[in-house]
């Protein structure tokens, strides 16, 4: 298993490292950045101003706004060296297109090479990859490459479908699969229901994309908990974005996803952008290192985060992220209560009365925040219905507005046309 020699330095040579970088990189930017040389201008960033990481609170922070509406402002390199065209989900409104040189497809790769092996991956296993290659998705392509470059068995069915999922798994018997994790739980549902026995299969390991499987405390939520409960199998959290071309992965001790400093220079940054200590909750603002095509610096990408700074058992002493607790736009203030969305999934995942859900957030006419559950119910009965505005006036001592839907709905609800992963949160508020 390969731990890259600077993720096992000391905090002192880890920061030092990445001063360096960090200072190459903004010559590079007042260079080829039509973008980031206009920024520096307008907010007086001279060459003289950083001279040390201390100093980089002296630039102000970029958000998506910015990289949404000047976005190829933001490319460092001529149009014909770029080698792949990605874009980022379009979550929180118009998709960013993220272009990558060879170069960065090769950074990429070694990001995803060295996130597997933090997983306790090796030569010998075989990925199952369910989840998506095309639609300028760039974390497909980074699974793939980094598998590769792992040397490994690689899989590709795609997403969704469970028979076919449960087909390959019997027929080429791949250690590890990389998943969603409620699509895991459909997995399990198959599986009972065609009687194969889960726990007498080949796979022993799950890289979990794109839901938390974690509380802040890393202890596993309701998700990670029935997944565990019912698979004897070992779960690895991640978290990554587009635009920071990198990924925080677990080491089996499930502790947070280790940040690997030759890729990324990351901060945490409270509302008046000061740095937060570890344990308290920030947004996660990343420069990346080592990019060629679209580098960015103090990227403010939204999600909400803490972070532990111990040494972890497996070696490395790189900082640690917790799951995402929440997006900053996301941020719902409901008749006094302060939420985000990811504490509403854990909630309706807990319920055994809802099957599937989305959560929709719309602001009612005085302008404040309303709730709407679309639920697809085990049952349309009144007796179900009772169980679940009991359950929801429990937890959150109010019952927001709840709407019955059928399998088709929700499903279209949640996949709608275009979109590489499913929709749980649709955000209608105005403003």
């Amino acid at each position: 298993m390969y731990i890259p020699d600077i993720e096992l330095q000391s905090t002192a040579a880890i920061r030092q490292f990445q001063e360096k970088e960090v200072l190459h990189l903004i010559g590079y930017l007042r260079q080829f950045s039509p973008f980031y040389k206009e920024w520096f201008a307008t907010h007086g960033i001279t060459s003289a101003t950083v001279n040390s990481l201390s100093d980089l609170a002296k630039i102000p922070p970029v958000t998506k706004e910015e990289l949404q509406q000047r976005n190829w402002d933001f490319l460092c390199v001529d149009r014909n060296k770029i080698a792949e065209y990605t874009t980022t989900s379009g979550t929180l409104g118009k998709p960013v297109i993220i272009p990558l040189t060879a170069n960065d497809l090769n950074r990429l790769s070694y990001n995803e090479y060295i996130s597997f092996c933090c997983a306790d991956g090796a030569d010998d296993d075989i990925y199952q990859l369910m989840l998506t290659l095309d639609r300028q998705f760039m974390a497909g392509m980074a699974y793939y490459t980094g598998i590769r470059k792992l040397g490994a068995g690689v899989l590709r069915v795609g997403p969704g479908v469970p028979s076919l999922q449960w087909e390959n798994i019997q027929r080429i018997q791949p250690t590890t699969i990389v998943a969603v994790p409620s699509f895991i739980l459909k997995l399990i549902a198959f599986a009972k229901e065609h009687n194969i026995d889960i726990n007498a299969s080949s796979v022993k390991k799950a890289v979990c994309i794109g839901e938390n499987i974690r509380q802040v405390d890393f202890s596993l939520n309701v998700l990670g908990k029935k997944i565990t409960e019912q698979w004897n199998i070992q779960l690895y959290s991640t978290y990554a974005s587009t635009e920071m071309q990198t990924a925080f992965t677990e080491c089996k001790a499930g502790l947070g996803g280790h940040h690997h400093p030759e890729l990324l220079y990351v901060e945490l940054l409270d509302d008046e952008n000061q740095p937060v200590g570890p344990g308290a909750e920030g947004e996660v603002t990343i420069t990346t290192l080592g990019v060629e095509g679209m580098p960015l610096l103090r990227y403010k990408t939204g999600d909400i985060c803490r972070y532990e700074t111990s040494r972890c058992s497996c070696g490395r002493n790189t900082i640690r992220l917790s799951p995402v607790i929440g997006r900053k736009k996301q941020m719902i203030k409901y008749k006094g209560t302060t939420l985000y969305p990811p504490a509403l999934f854990d909630l309706l995942n807990e319920m055994e009365e809802v099957k599937e859900f989305v959560v929709e957030v719309f602001s009612n006419e005085i302008g404040t925040d309303e709730i709407l559950l679309h639920l697809w119910p085990v049952s349309e009965s009144e007796d179900t219905d009772r169980k679940i505005r009991s359950y929801l006036q429990a937890k959150l001592r109010v019952i927001p507005q709840v709407r019955y839907i059928s399998q088709a709905e929700i499903m279209k609800m949640q996949f709608p046309e275009g979109m590489r992963k499913p929709m749980k949160f649709v955000d209608n508020r105005q403003g």
